[in-house]
């Protein structure tokens, strides 16, 4: 076992000497199990059990299991094992192997490594007697836990079944036992499994379930409190435990995405800044503090919502973002999760979604990786609580994420952030997009040179056509261009609310003091009620982040020692160095950023409304002269 800072890595000589326990496991095991008062033999004629009228629940009996001989059946025709039975059988052995060595991991952090040595050589007595009982429960479950991780991360799989499997008879008296018990359930939970893809997927939602039944009954042990800050790695393997803080979920790959880079984004000016600025606010994390300097300051973006016109280059910007993210994380030698949750992840299943969107959701606030995860077309994943039409699947994820982005256990650490993309972001529950702290119009090319040099850029140059007057790529620079951009919130765009600002102009003059901010604000709350406290919240942060937008020196990111390796102090330090005030200018900019969003959402809503109406009245006008002419043709009553 060698240590290094918060790593503990598992070593292969630890693991091989449990590899001839770990073999007998799954070879033949005798486990006890508690019976439930039915006989297994179906009364002839019947499909129905016989019950004894003498209660046995309670009592015990020994049952053998043969996990390799259950595997093999899976294919009884063929005695050679597929790739999939070869793989479950040699990761359960493996894993077994792995759950030992942690254990013993485990008595070497307490005493009871040495408590097991002294009561070798003459039983324990008292005290001392109950703390070693303990302290060997603790390693038990540990134990169970290392091997319900394993399984978990190392057994691909692309579906589970949902809530037909049958959580383990853990028994906790020593960690062979708690083993045992789990190999137990594996066995019975593959045991009639029509192929290999049912075995795996049963094979996976036993270790899923199996890990929730003992976060569960974590707290009836003590001694776990060190264990749960441990991080555990085995590099072979790719298998990483880091405590019970999250229920580990499946395997992570290695991220694969065409990556952009900024200079590939025409248009989308105040979008592709505030990317590039997330991208390196994110990198500032200390994963020894578990924490980020600019959550402490102000100004991180833990949630943003970018919506536009198909075609405008949402799927660009999550490209560029994630790009960069995974570019300094390799810098630095952090580790990054990228993850999207799209259609594909609602089940017919009642609860299945919900369980889906909260792993997602725990794959990304992983303390100890930098995340990055994407909800694309959030209007059809999440949907409105008032919308009948709507899937069980889709409100079970948009209470999830209303708990996750701003719920009574929400954390925000600055390790990670989360992105709604949609075309129709006015579709999304109104609770749910308030959520969402920036709002980035992803409008796409506008300008006359915008035009352009999206398509010199598109184009390539395998032609010879000449540029004519235009200067390629000038509008693009980026300052200049937010600078136009954030110049054009001086005034609202959206006609509703230019009209509250024009009439509060004329009563009461020019914005200058908080009170005048504060009045125009309620100004926009009467007209729109939809923008609520959370709303006043989300424009303080955009404005605490435009306090902080500054530029972060690029030689701070080209090696790790510079800024990303030093002490979350130190990263204080610098940042608050580059830090500025923020002026009244850039207040009356980020409300009118928000407010105009929120009235184009409602003006979208309302339009899409009439229009479904006009068409449902001229699809009546249309039938009434169908059936008029049909009337007159005899055709009516035939």
């Amino acid at each position: 076992m060698s240590q290094t800072t918060g790593l503990t890595t598992i070593s292969e000589e630890d693991i091989a000497r449990h590899q001839a326990v770990a073999q007998s496991m799954v070879t033949r095991v005798v486990v006890l199990v508690t019976q439930d008062g039915s006989s297994s033999t179906p009364l002839a004629g019947t499909n129905r059990r016989f019950v004894s009228t003498v209660s046995t629940r309670g009592m015990r009996k020994t049952r053998e299991i043969e996990l390799g001989k259950t595997i093999q059946s899976v294919r009884a025709n063929d005695q050679m094992l597929s790739i999939p039975q070869h793989t479950l059988l040699y990761r359960t052995r493996r894993g077994i192997s792995v759950a030992l060595a942690v254990a013993e991991i485990f008595a070497r952090q307490t005493d009871l490594e040495s408590l097991q040595s002294r009561n070798a050589g003459a039983p324990l007595q008292g005290e001392e007697a109950e703390r070693f009982k303990r302290l060997l429960s603790a390693s038990a479950y540990v134990a169970a836990f290392t091997l319900a991780a394993y399984i978990l991360q190392t057994v691909d799989g692309e579906s589970e079944p949902a809530n037909d499997t049958e959580e383990p008879d853990f028994q906790f008296d020593t960690p062979q036992d708690a083993l045992k018990s789990i190999v137990a359930a594996l066995d019975e939970a593959i045991s009639g499994a029509p192929d290999e893809v049912a075995m795996t997927a049963r094979a996976r939602a036993l270790a899923r379930v199996a890990i929730e039944g003992l976060i569960s009954r974590r707290a009836r042990f003590d001694a776990l409190g060190d264990f749960a800050q441990s991080h555990m790695r085995l590099e072979s393997d790719n298998f990483t435990l880091d405590g019970f803080d999250v229920g580990p979920g499946q395997r992570r790959k290695p991220l694969v995405m065409s990556f952009k880079k900024p200079n590939e984004i025409i248009g989308n000016h105040l979008a592709k800044h505030q990317a590039m600025r997330l991208a390196r606010m994110i990198v500032a994390y200390d994963f020894e503090r578990q924490l980020n300097p600019f959550v402490e300051l102000g100004g991180f973006l833990f949630t943003f919502i970018g919506d536009g016109a198909p075609g405008t280059g949402k799927t660009i910007l999550i490209q560029m973002l994630a790009g960069m993210i995974n570019d300094y994380c390799e810098i630095a030698g952090y580790p990054f999760h990228y993850e999207n949750f799209g259609v594909d992840q609602i089940s017919s299943y009642q609860g299945k979604s919900g369980q889906n969107c909260k792993a997602f959701v725990d794959n990304v606030l992983n303390p100890r990786a930098i995340g990055f995860g994407t909800i694309d077309d959030i209007d059809q994943v999440a949907a409105k609580r008032s919308d009948d039409r709507a899937s069980a699947g889709q409100q079970e994820v948009t209470a999830v994420l209303m708990e996750a982005f701003a719920g009574a256990s929400t954390v925000v650490r600055g390790n990670c952030s989360f992105g709604m993309f949609s075309n129709y972001p006015e579709n999304v529950d109104d609770a749910l997009r308030q959520r969402a702290g920036a709002r980035w119009l992803v409008d796409g090319p506008q300008s006359l040179d915008d035009y352009i040099d999206i398509f010199a850029l598109l184009a390539g140059k395998n032609h010879s056509i000449p540029l004519g007057a235009h200067d390629l790529f000038a509008n693009q620079e980026i300052k200049q261009a937010v600078a136009r951009s954030y110049d054009g919130h001086d005034q609202p765009q959206e006609e509703g609310l230019l009209s509250v600002w024009e009439r509060f102009a004329s009563e009461n003059g020019k914005v200058t003091t908080i009170a005048d901010i504060g009045a125009y604000l309620h100004r926009i709350k009467l007209a729109e009620p939809r923008f609520t406290g959370r709303a006043i919240k989300n424009i303080t942060d955009a404005i605490k982040m435009r306090a902080m937008d500054i530029d972060l020196p690029d030689e701070w990111f080209e090696t790790p020692d510079t800024f990303m390796h030093k002490a979350y102090d130190d990263k204080v330090a610098m940042i608050s160095e580059l830090r500025k005030p923020f002026t009244i200018e850039m207040v009356l900019q980020e409300i009118n950023r928000y407010a105009d969003s929120e009235f184009r959402y409602t003006d979208r809503s309302d339009a899409t409304a009439v229009d479904d109406i006009i068409r449902r009245e001229r699809q009546r006008e249309r039938a009434l002269r169908e059936i008029e002419a049909m009337k007159r043709d005899g055709r009516w009553n035939q």
